[in-house]
């Protein structure tokens, strides 16, 4: 079985304060987080186990996940699987790099977004330079806010070329037509972004090759829709799995409505679906050589 799984535990913890998420500066206790650590070993040591199924993770985390140890380790550890076909994180870049060293790089990729206000510019285009250099798949995104435009400019003219440069419509923000043209200048796929898609009744991938997990292992056909389909670990949302249609009004998340069989957005990011790395952005380029340190 060919199975994609987005897997969300109990973390909702992040170290930024962006205004416009609900997570910003929340702090897990001693014990969340020690119940977090438990449900992600508890996946990760299921998901080694399934040498049987092709699998597709990405973690979806609430709050940042790389400035935790444990998904850390079991970002490495999945990457070297055969049955991994691609393990991939959303992440604010925020954490060390020098671990991916551990990591299969042609498994393991990256869904990096820049939040200005938050990080230097410079520390996180160093962080992007240094994915380059190691050979590890990335995007790379921001929020569609006109106050990020100049800097999501400049964020286009000082990454490689074949990394793409996303940009998510900001919630709640109505988008002139001109407003729109400028965001879809420099991500010619702002419009899939831009409204919500209507989703009622039509098919969606989600429940049949794609599903949630929750840190209980619950599954659901994806993260937006609450009802489960059973549980992972004692295998019950298996007989559950089949084609089905959205019973949901619209879908106006990337995660979801990449899902959607109406929408052409498997053939754009064909092998790149999990990272949002489209297949017009070309391979990754040869790992560079690292520079040979000079001294007295």
């Amino acid at each position: 079985m060919d199975l994609t799984l987005l897997y969300r535990g109990p973390l909702a913890s992040c170290d930024y304060d962006c205004p416009y998420c609900p997570f910003a500066k929340r702090r897990d206790t001693g014990a969340q987080l020690r119940a977090d650590r438990a449900a992600l070993e508890r996946f990760a040591t299921w998901a080694a186990q399934q040498s049987g199924d092709r699998l597709s993770i990405l973690f979806t985390p609430w709050g940042e996940g790389l400035v935790r140890s444990w998904y850390r380790r079991a970002l490495a550890e999945l990457s070297h699987l055969p049955h991994v076909r691609r393990v991939a994180i959303q992440t604010n870049l925020s954490c060390r790099t020098d671990w991916l060293a551990e990591a299969d790089p042609d498994t393991l990729a990256l869904w990096c977004t820049y939040h200005p206000g938050q990080t230097p510019y410079d520390r996180f285009l160093t962080k992007c330079r240094d994915l380059t250099w190691q050979g590890v798949r990335f995007s790379v995104g921001i929020v569609g806010l006109p106050e990020h435009h100049d800097t999501a400019h400049r964020l286009r003219a000082d990454l490689p070329e074949h990394v793409y440069l996303w940009v998510n419509a900001a919630e709640g923000h109505t988008y002139t037509d001109a407003e729109a043209d400028r965001w879809t200048a420099l991500d010619p796929l702002f419009p899939f972004s831009r409204h919500p898609h209507t989703s009622a009744g039509l098919p969606c991938r989600t429940g049949d090759s794609v599903i949630s997990v929750d840190g209980e292992g619950t599954v659901r056909r994806c993260h937006f829709v609450r009802t489960p389909l059973g549980n992972l670990y004692d295998g019950s949302y298996r007989a559950a799995l089949s084609p089905r249609p959205c019973p949901l009004a619209t879908c106006d998340c990337h995660i979801g409505y990449v899902h959607l069989e109406t929408l052409p957005l498997y053939d754009v990011f064909a092998g790149g679906v999990l990272e949002r790395v489209p297949a017009a952005a070309g391979p990754q380029p040869p790992r560079e050589e690292a520079a040979t340190p000079t001294g007295t």
